[in-house]
């Protein structure tokens, strides 16, 4: 969302005593740091500890802004997060990040000479990769100069153990379900793409696979897209968590300051979480991110193999309609009305009076067919979920007596793999006994007389 600059500046002045801010001298931009004898790097060991405290107080000598109860916590020491210690009402701004600070792909663009790197990426086509791949190099370029860079602090503090797609050995991919294991692989040939684009220009050295790991992870579990089309990693506001219900949302005005303003009433001890993508496919959010969102009520239901024709599309095909719910183990409609679909293209006029029923709202006309259709399609479904449950338990299966120090996420993925089990376990305890119903009105309706 864009926020016009007055707007922004009146919403601020009445709550500006609650903000702690620490005015930059000079210019910003060229914010800098007393360079020291010997220079330090960021240690990209994945047992590290991050130094959150001095980035914590970097924020604060850099201009970044927020009220008093917006702090820094973590529950297990490793993955720290906005927590806020005092109530807030909805609408108000919790955080404010200058422009200054940010990194933005269309700044970095300005800023590198990377410009037959990208051609590079559209030849690949990959040319909507590039706004990554500015910042992919523009935190390349920070790291090497080591704590001589304003944002080391920043930098510092960013994790070194990620659990994404990008940072899974060979073996952990063996193990993945079909629909994350294609969502992996296209991270993976997306940083592969970088990879080869980065030898094309000057504008930073070579650096090794775990380098060119980190700062990929950095730049894909971080930056946040602008109303302008732009991306921008923007340090504090990328410490807000994922939630399927959330607290706040981010927001920039038109000279591409950075707010988290509050949409909801939020109460002391409250974890402040935005949105990261839909909350209806864990597994994307999992390739990407590397975690799960248990809260997930939902997930797509992996039916991967119907041909997406604009009929149908129209019934229902898509990841974020096509849901299997996982405490309860209801159906959305839409499986039911795809499934359906696909079964009566065995006799075309049926399946047009299906397709025009569905478009013209003709609700009654639909539930004829499916009640005419439910042993079929609830069959067709329950073999979906058993097929896909023997494949879970084959695909974990394979990770016993694994070594996690070489594949440490091998915990995320079985928490992964389980959550998608109870899922269409679930589902399943609800099919059962409609597919044994329907074979029994079967059985007696051609039973002999």
């Amino acid at each position: 969302m864009r926020l016009s600059t007055a707007l922004v500046g009146g919403l601020l002045l009445g709550s500006a005593s609650a903000f702690q801010h620490v005015k930059l001298s000079n210019n910003a931009r060229a914010f800098t740091r007393a360079p020291l004898a010997a220079s330090m790097y960021v240690d990209l060991n994945e047992n590290v500890d991050r130094d959150i405290a001095s980035m914590d107080q970097w924020t604060y000598d850099v201009g970044i802004e927020r009220l008093g109860g917006v702090q820094l916590d973590s529950e297990d020491g490793r993955d720290f997060s906005l927590f806020l210690t005092e109530p807030v009402a909805a609408g108000n701004f919790l955080v404010k990040v200058p422009a200054e600070v940010t990194f933005s792909s269309s700044q970095a663009k300005q800023e590198l000479d990377v410009q037959a790197a990208v051609d590079y990426l559209v030849r690949l086509g990959a040319g909507d990769q590039a706004s990554d791949f500015y910042l992919f190099v523009k935190v390349l370029a920070e790291h090497e100069k080591g704590d001589d860079s304003p944002w080391f602090p920043w930098l510092n503090s960013m994790p070194r153990l990620f659990y994404n797609s990008v940072s899974m050995t060979n073996f952990c991919y063996e193990c993945l379900p079909p629909l994350v294991f294609a969502l992996s692989r296209k991270e993976k040939v997306k940083f592969d793409n970088f990879k080869e684009a980065l030898s094309k220009t000057d504008a930073v050295g070579a650096g090794d696979e775990d380098l060119l790991k980190w700062a990929y992870n950095v730049v894909t579990t971080r930056a946040f897209p602008t109303p302008s089309g732009d991306k921008v990693l923007a340090p504090l506001a990328d410490y807000f968590n994922h939630g399927t219900d959330t607290e706040i949302e981010l927001q920039f005005d038109d000279e591409g300051n950075c707010y988290a303003l509050a949409t909801t009433d939020i109460e002391p001890g409250s974890q402040l979480r935005m949105s990261y993508g839909c909350p209806t496919n864990p597994s994307q959010l999992f390739a990407t991110y590397g975690f799960l969102d248990r809260s997930s009520p939902a997930t797509f239901c992996k039916m991967m193999n119907y041909q997406p024709t604009p009929e149908m599309i129209d019934i229902g095909l898509d990841n974020s309609r096509m849901l299997f719910y996982h405490d309860t183990g209801d159906i959305s409609d839409e499986i039911w009305d795809v499934v359906l679909y696909d079964i009566l293209k065995s006799d075309r006029a049926a399946q047009e009076s299906f397709y025009n029923a569905h478009m013209a709202g003709d609700f009654d006309t639909k539930q004829a067919f499916h009640q005419q259709y439910l042993g079929q399609t609830s069959t067709a479904i329950k073999k979906h979920v058993d097929t896909f449950l023997e494949t879970l338990e084959t695909l974990s299966a394979r990770t016993i007596g694994q070594d996690l120090n070489i594949h440490p996420r091998i915990p995320v993925i079985l928490e992964h793999n389980q959550f998608v089990k109870e899922t269409f376990s679930n589902v399943k305890a609800k099919l059962d006994p409609i597919v044994a119903q329907s074979a029994g009105n079967y059985a007696e309706a051609f039973a002999p007389r």
